[in-house]
């Protein structure tokens, strides 16, 4: 076995746990099983006996006809040969039959369902020599210290380190590092104390040590020990740079991961054109961002195999370079390696067409798939339900989902997660209860996509019951807070976010930025916009460093203070902190400077962007459409297209909205009827009054009256016709004004809200009814109907002060008034 394949051979892990009772004595392990149970599973087969591999008696070979007739193979080659040939059962079989079996004839065994993949039964074997007191050796417990890694049986694994040391056995080379690459392997503490216990270490003694550290993510550690080991006069063997790679990456430093490489092709062309050292080269130049060098390595490898194109072609999905990946596939498709495709490499085109999000082109990826598997592995599926889902064909993701044979829980997630990002929620929420119906026990990703859901439905009562859920079972998962806060905040109940935030940690320095984010995003959600600010500056305060989403939502508060200042503040922190150039710190820019006024500052932080998503074009086009630019919007809106972004139903209200302040009415409605026909965007509500809006503000009122009796069902909703309402009352046209008026009441039977009744009493107001006008505000009274007021606010020095008409409860509002009674007077003298 090469060191490389050594390395493969120790690192894989079992899925099952074991449960033996092991003691720590130096007596035998006391475990009764029945050794035959395995055979009873094997296939019906004529039993093999010890006996049958002896020669007859009275057969005798003189020493000359020992050349034409060679020795038998002895019981022990028997047993490794049939489990070479992958027949497990039969060796054991063969095994149960021998009286009794030298320790070699053990090791035979263990090793041989080692190799066939089953470290249990080889563990079971074990305990049955030693409960039989059959002296054990270096290979035994070398052997089965194996079995414990591939397991991660740690208290097993410390039974037999026990028993090594009682057994008096000094311990080789061999078996120091089968039990330090088991300790390694069990994840334990304190590994570095094991490996400096040992007398003789050699380089893979130093190997599984560095490999250790990048377990546990101590990646600093583990170059710091690669270094050592160079210093220490071993010379560094394949598997060395393959465990300190991702330790590099970890690090973050290519000037490092040039050296590390560097010393590499250096060491020899063994080291250079190893495949294994070639594929793990590309992964840290990949995750460090350093394609370039990452596509010369591959270019350069003289030996590709599969593992070194899907680590490539990974790479570029990973670095978000899709089309690149794809480039890449083909290339593989024709290339000379003749390399068969695997599942590691289909997930990765998938995701990358994910990444794309075109439906076309996930048709054909899937095609393809199908013709050449004909039978899809569960991780393939998957896979192919999130490509669907985020290529906006939810449809084919639940069809493909309902047609599985086999379904795990990462599919029922999966699934669950896709309803929910695509807005259909209640659609998710039935999933997990039939999940649950199905057996399969929902975990932290369940609970994620659940609380998502309850967040988007703004659904309280199921984000409680999930909640209790999580306490009751005991449930805690990383950023499980931020879930929760959020969920809470956007169901309105502010006061329990603050109070599970202010609970999340006693110390503040904790929290991480994802809780602070949201705690900062659930105040501003809820207008409390002060609020929002103060939790801004303690995490600032707290050293707690602000990203891309934290601007992003901090933001939209300056606009609702009206405070140009604070926008600029924020921008300027974006800018030094080198947050200027991510999409969503632009977007919301756009966005804030647009509705505070400043529509030049907008401008610009749209066009030096670099990078454009479908919200940073919305956003544009409606600050030019809230300002009356309506043909500059309908550039913006052209660009996006020729940019290859497709809009969605929010960028048509935009445009749409856009036409309607600026009189742009018969672009406006020709974008309407390219809707379905072009963008295969469905009419909603909104859309439907930006149409009445823009035909009403130029005074075609009867035909936006039309429009809205020609939609039939779809057009009795009280946002349309208070729309209707409006242009109504604009124009003076106070008889149709009258007929849509009552439709209003009409449809608003159990409503609270005054707004369309106010409006329609005051229609009649300045046509001169009273006694309508009358009738209406008894009606109000009597439904307990009252016309919220409005309220005026004002930046002093920072703080807002907010205003009511006739409100006093202002601390200085006996001053405010004196001084307005002051003005009063000032102005009418001026009059006069």
């Amino acid at each position: 076995m090469t060191v490389s394949k050594g390395k493969c051979f120790f690192d894989r892990l079992a899925d099952n746990s074991i449960h033996i009772r092991l003691t720590m004595s130096s007596s035998p392990l006391p475990l009764s099983f029945s050794m035959n149970s395995f055979s009873s599973s094997a296939p019906t087969r004529q039993p093999l006996h010890a006996s049958s591999l002896q020669l007859p008696s009275h057969v005798r070979w003189t020493k000359d006809e020992l050349h034409q007739h060679p020795r038998p193979k002895t019981v022990r080659y028997r047993l490794s040969q049939l489990c070479r040939e992958g027949q497990p059962h039969l060796a054991r079989q063969l095994f149960d039959e021998i009286p009794s079996p030298t320790t070699v004839v053990w090791n035979a065994i263990i090793i041989g369902f080692i190799c066939n993949n089953m470290p249990h039964e080889a563990i079971l074997l074990y305990s049955q020599m030693k409960s039989k007191s059959f002296l054990s050796d270096s290979y035994t417990y070398s052997s089965v210290l194996k079995a414990c890694a591939q397991t991660q049986s740690l208290r097993i694994g410390k039974a037999v380190h026990c028993h090594i040391i009682r057994s008096h056995l000094y311990p080789s080379k061999i078996v120091c590092n089968s039990l330090l690459n088991m300790y390694a392997s069990c994840l334990y503490d304190d590994v570095k104390s094991v490996f400096e216990s040992i007398p003789k270490r050699n380089v893979i003694s130093w190997n599984i040590l560095i490999s250790w550290y990048v377990k546990m993510g101590l990646f600093v550690e583990a170059v710091t020990h690669f270094v050592k080991l160079l210093k220490s006069g071993l010379k560094p063997t394949v598997v060395s740079f393959v465990n300190v790679f991702p330790a590099v990456a970890g690090i973050g430093d290519s000037k490092l991961a040039d050296a590390v490489y560097g010393l590499l092709t250096k060491s020899g062309d063994e080291y250079f054109t190893d495949v294994f050292a070639t594929s793990s080269a590309i992964s840290m130049f990949a995750e460090l961002g350093s394609l370039e060098s990452a596509r010369k390595i591959f270019d350069y490898s003289l030996e590709r195999n599969i593992e070194i194109w899907n680590t490539m072609i990974s790479g570029y999905v990973l670095q978000n370079l899709p089309d690149e990946a794809l480039n890449l596939f083909i290339h593989a498709l024709h290339a000379s390696d003749d390399v068969p495709i695997d599942d590691v490499t289909l997930i990765s085109v998938l995701t990358a067409v994910s990444q794309l999000q075109e439906l076309d082109l996930a048709n054909q990826i899937h095609a393809y798939i199908i013709k050449t598997m004909p039978i899809l592995p569960v991780m393939v599926m998957n896979t192919l339900v999130v490509m669907y889902s985020r290529c906006n064909s939810i449809e084919e993701s639940s069809k493909i989902f309902k047609n599985m044979n086999e379904k795990d829980t990462v599919s029922w997630n999966t699934m669950i997660s896709s309803f929910v990002q695509n807005g259909m929620d209640d659609e998710g929420l039935k999933l997990v209860y039939e999940m649950q119906n199905q057996g399969f026990v929902i975990d932290d990703v369940t609970i994620s996509a659940v609380l998502s859901a309850a967040s988007n439905l703004r659904n309280r009562e199921i984000g409680k019951q999930t909640h209790g859920y999580l306490v009751r079972h005991n449930i805690e998962f990383e950023g499980m807070e931020s879930y929760l806060i959020d969920m809470y905040a956007k169901s309105g109940l502010i006061k329990v976010a603050q109070n599970l935030f202010e609970r999340t940690s006693s110390s503040s320095c904790d929290r991480d930025q994802a809780t602070w984010n949201t705690m900062i995003s659930g105040n501003s959600q809820n207008g409390l916009i002060e609020q929002a600010f103060d939790v801004f500056k303690n995490m600032i305060d707290h050293n707690v460093s602000p990203n891309s989403v934290t601007l992003a939502s901090i933001l939209p508060s300056c606009s609702v203070m009206g405070s140009p200042r604070l926008a600029k503040e924020i921008h300027s922190f974006s800018i030094r902190h080198s947050l200027d150039n991510n999409v969503f710190v632009h977007s919301a820019l756009v966005d804030t400077y647009s509705k505070l006024g400043i529509n030049t500052y907008a401008e610009n932080v749209f066009l030096l962007s670099h990078e454009k998503n479908l919200v940073t074009y919305t956003n544009m086009i409606l600050g030019y459409g809230q300002h009356g630019m309506g043909e500059k919007s309908l550039h913006v809106f052209n660009s996006m297209k020729e940019n290859g972004i497709k809009p969605d139903s929010v960028t048509i209200i935009a445009i749409l909205s856009a036409c309607s302040y600026s009189g742009l009415v018969d672009e406006g409605l020709r974008l309407f009827e390219l809707m379905e026909e072009e963008y295969e965007i469905v009419p909603l509500v909104e859309h439907y009054c930006c149409v009445v809006d823009m035909l009403g503000r130029v005074g075609r009122v009867s035909e936006a009256y039309d429009f809205v009796k020609g939609l039939g069902e779809k057009g009795n909703d009280l946002k349309i016709w208070g729309s209707l309402m409006g242009c109504c009352r604009i124009h003076a046209e106070f008889e149709l004004g009258k007929v849509v008026g009552e439709k209003l009441v009409e449809m608003g039977v159990g409503d609270k809200h005054s707004g369309y009744h106010v409006l329609l009493s005051n229609m009649y107001a300045e046509e001169g009814n009273w006694e309508c006008v009358d009738r209406l505000r008894r009606e109000m009274f009597e439904k307990g109907m009252v016309k919220e007021p409005a309220y005026s606010w004002i930046d002093n020095g920072g703080r807002t002060d907010y205003f009511m008409s006739r409100d006093r409860n202002h601390a200085h509002g006996d001053e405010i008034y004196e001084m307005l009674d002051v003005l009063d007077t000032d102005m009418k003298d001026v009059e006069v």
